[in-house]
């Protein structure tokens, strides 16, 4: 059996492609210039956004994968 290893939706359940990216961080747990990144379809970029968004971890959204996901800073751990 092949995996797919098409990236996908980071919604729970969620298979479909992914078109963004939504770059964020926790600022009580980051440095400000870490960015983590969950991926979204169309149907689910607005309701990761906006969970994001609520707790104040929202940095920026990006189309995927036209901007490819962004190298973090160096010294920068890995998400």
């Amino acid at each position: 059996m092949v995996e797919d290893l098409t990236p996908q939706c980071s919604a729970k359940g969620c298979r479909a492609a992914a078109l963004w990216q939504l770059r964020w961080n926790n600022p009580k747990l980051h440095e400000p210039q870490r960015r983590k990144t969950w991926l979204a379809c169309a149907e689910h970029r607005e309701s990761l956004g906006a969970f994001l968004d609520a707790r104040g971890f929202l940095r920026e959204v990006l189309p995927y994968p036209a901007a490819e996901i962004a190298p973090s800073p160096p010294g920068a751990p890995i998400s």
